[in-house]
């Protein structure tokens, strides 16, 4: 059974992780909004992996908050898979009482960031301290930036599931050569069966092959005297 990555589990190389930070901090210019995050799923909890160098962004990388039922607006990216738009949460019933309110981020545009089968790693986000509509522009310069991240967690992923694979065949391999190393041993007079059907002492037999394993039996001579003495019980 193929084991699920985990996003946790996901190692990011360095010049990946500079890529995605630049990401962030351009959005972060171009929105001209304080905060520019992606954030990680870590078990039942969901941490900022990469904030925005931006003055005032109230965020920190490795801030963690519990994800479901958290309220928080990348509760409810995650959960549908889909973008989500907050203009205004002091407007919304909804979302007046998100946990971001309290940092003052009253305004959110943030996009899934899904591996190859559909398992969620986190979002790409950004947050304002005042209303924002968010132009179709930034609209579309952050899906751009969503899917170019989520091309390289498709590699990665893709490195990831072929090297576990790797190591099953390897290790099925191992384990087929081993029981093809087993030596067929009688268990009365230790004669060793070769794999052309003949019968060699052990000294023999290990002098050609010193790196066999046995497993027991009884060669035919051993097995004929075991039946005649069973006959006689």
């Amino acid at each position: 059974m193929k084991k699920t990555i985990q996003p946790s589990e996901m190692v990011i190389p360095e010049d990946i992780l500079n890529q995605w930070q630049n990401i962030v901090d351009v959005m972060a210019e171009l929105a001209g909004i304080p905060a520019a995050l992606i954030m990680r799923i870590v078990q039942d909890e969901i941490e900022v992996f990469l904030a925005s160098r931006t003055e005032g962004n109230p965020y920190q990388v490795g801030d963690r908050e519990h994800l479901i039922g958290s309220g928080l607006y990348c509760e409810t990216v995650i959960a549908t898979r889909k973008a989500l738009l907050v203009p205004d949460a002091l407007s919304d019933p909804r979302w007046r009482k998100n946990p971001d309110v309290k940092l003052n981020m009253i305004s959110y545009l943030g996009f899934p960031i899904l591996f190859p089968d559909g398992m969620a790693f986190g979002t790409l986000c950004i947050l304002d301290s005042k209303v924002n509509d968010y132009s179709d522009a930034i609209n579309q310069l952050m899906r751009r930036l969503r899917d170019l991240i989520e091309s390289h967690l498709g590699l990665l992923y893709m490195n990831a599931v072929l090297g576990e694979k790797n190591q099953r065949l390897t290790d099925y391999l191992e384990e087929l050569q081993t029981l093809r190393g087993l030596i067929p041993i009688c268990a009365q007079c230790k004669k060793i069966k070769d794999s052309k059907g003949y019968w060699h002492s052990v000294e023999e037999y290990l002098i050609n092959h010193p790196n066999a394993d046995f497993t027991h039996g009884y060669c035919p001579e051993c097995a004929r005297k075991f039946l005649e003495e069973a006959k006689k019980i």
